[in-house]
């Protein structure tokens, strides 16, 4: 029996005459953690599609040998019937249903003459829940009364419930923080142990580090090279070194030109309440300040308070009850609505792109004016298609979007190049203040740099830009100053000079213990 448990020999897959897989080849060992690299858009998710049978035989060239054996699969169905399961980014439960249900939806335990059996439905759920850490929850349960991080160990103990040998994870801890993360990548490293072999595919190199046993490196739908760890050399540097074709020696680019101005956005005594309970006070007396070319940061913990603080004062999309002031260009501005804070020249790129930032049916042009419409109107109040084109011609070349033309439909883009269509959209409303939500979550290494230099580049245009993030190395190297939010309050505010991982988190923890009474 060979070692390997799948191999893919010669893979090429077209897109209107693109070639998005070019000779492809993957080996995957029994019982491994594989890792998938490369940059967006280089063809792994399209590699494991034709894997799954999403992509069916022939419509791509090459063969997929699993277990030894030459296979032709023709729709999901047909590797599920072979143990192999893929996990989508996208999470693909139903949100009404229970954890019992969506467990084990299109895989029904039946009774006799097609009948549901839910006692063995309730019972084998439980079982499979508790092979995913999971075995305190109630299968009776709607999957939407959960965290998005519980959701995507659900899906694992859906796959577990197909008999699953290959486990595909697409993205599996893009949504998820750092606690969720490491338990999930702890769960792979469990299924390992019980014999399943798992790809993953990440962007998140620590954790590709951590979890995997090889990862081969995919760029520009060719294969560069596998690492194994312990034969080759299994570090964050390496991987990225194969992923861009070049060492990246900063992974922030310098910031030069900038001068500091006016404070152009100010917020005073600012307070929301939970939008479904009037009582609850998710903001309390936010103080917030940003100048004229100057790059904030809100720092902090999942759930203190940062993309609430965004939405509420991007026209009151959350939040009830609110109260305070806001000022940009010194003038106080009142945002009932989106369209008040557009006109108030004030810009939020959301963190989920997909839900909020894009039409995902709809082409590149349209996406990237849509928020500035009234722009393009001609004096009888129809579009010029022309000033339209023009527009979206200009900041497709200006933010380097990939894609074949601005006609193209911006669900088939790769992640990167969807948040530069969603940069560009908020670019085009001429914004004096942008607040970035996320701004490069669930992206490459090469596309957070090109995001890092248009934030640079507005920066140097004189506007006011707040950057949220989690990821704390993002808010270190792009940011000039940053605030500190912990449980709906300021808890500090950090100089460029003064921001360490450390000192954010000894801001939160002197919070705790003030917010305690101990001091």
């Amino acid at each position: 029996m060979s070692d390997y448990i799948l191999e893919m020999n010669h893979i090429v897959k077209e897109f209107s005459g693109v070639r998005a897989l070019d000779d492809v080849n993957l080996k995957v060992k029994r019982g491994e953690i594989h890792a998938l690299c490369g940059e967006n858009g280089a063809g792994k998710s399209t590699l494991m599609n034709v894997l799954s049978g999403v992509y069916p035989f022939g419509t791509y060239s090459g063969d997929v040998v699993y277990k030894g054996e030459t296979c032709k699969f023709h729709n999901l169905k047909d590797s599920e019937a072979k143990g192999v399961v893929i996990i989508h980014q996208e999470l693909a439960l139903s949100p009404l249903l229970s954890i019992a249900e969506n467990v084990f939806i299109g895989n029904e335990q039946l009774a006799a003459k097609g009948v549901i059996d839910w006692t063995k439905t309730r019972q084998r759920a439980q079982e499979m829940l508790a092979r995913v850490g999971l075995e305190h929850e109630d299968v009776n349960v709607p999957v939407n009364s959960l965290g998005v991080g519980k959701q995507q160990l659900i899906e694992i103990a859906k796959a577990m419930a197909k008999k699953v040998e290959l486990l595909i994870l697409d993205e599996p801890t893009a949504a998820l923080n750092d606690e969720e993360s490491k338990k999930l990548l702890d769960i792979m490293l469990e299924l390992k142990k019980q014999g399943i072999t798992c790809i993953i595919i990440s962007h998140k190199l620590n954790e590709i580090e951590y979890v995997s046993d090889a990862v081969t490196i995919i760029r520009d739908g060719k294969t560069i090279e596998t690492l194994v760890k312990g034969v080759d050399e299994f570090t964050e540097d390496r991987v990225i070194k194969g992923m861009v074709g070049r060492e990246m020696t900063n992974r922030y680019p310098v910031r030069e030109g900038v001068t500091i101005g006016d404070t152009i956005f100010e917020v005073k005594d600012w307070n929301v309440y939970h939008p479904d309970d009037e009582n609850r006070q998710v903001l309390k007396d936010i103080n917030i300040s940003v100048k004229a070319g100057e790059v904030v940061g809100l720092a902090g913990l999942m759930g203190a308070g940062r993309t609430e603080f965004a939405m509420s004062v991007f026209g009151h999309s959350y939040g009830q009850k609110i109260s305070g002031t806001v000022k940009i260009n010194g003038q106080e501005v009142h945002m009932h609505n989106v369209k008040d804070a557009i006109n108030s020249k004030l810009a939020y790129v959301s963190e989920d792109r997909k839900v909020y930032g894009l039409n995902l049916i709809g082409e590149i042009k349209e996406n990237m004016t849509i928020a500035a419409r009234p722009k393009f109107f001609s004096k009888h109040g129809v579009i010029n298609g022309n000033d339209e084109i023009v527009a979206a011609e200009e900041y497709k070349k200006r933010i380097n979007v990939k894609a074949n033309s601005i006609e193209q439909v911006v669900g088939s883009l790769s992640g990167g190049n969807q948040q530069k269509v969603v940069l560009a959209k908020w670019m085009l409303t001429q914004p004096d203040v942008l607040i970035l939500d996320e701004p490069t979550r669930g992206i490459d290494v090469g596309a957070k740099y090109e995001i890092y230099c248009v934030i640079n580049d507005l920066a140097k245009a004189g506007k006011a830009i707040i950057v949220i993030s989690s990821e704390m190395p993002e808010i270190i190297g792009t940011c000039d100053r940053t605030y500190v939010l912990n449980e709906g309050r300021i808890a500090g505010e950090l100089s460029k000079s003064e921001l360490t991982q450390e000192q954010i988190m000894q801001c939160i923890m002197a919070h705790n213990r003030k917010d305690d009474g101990n001091e």
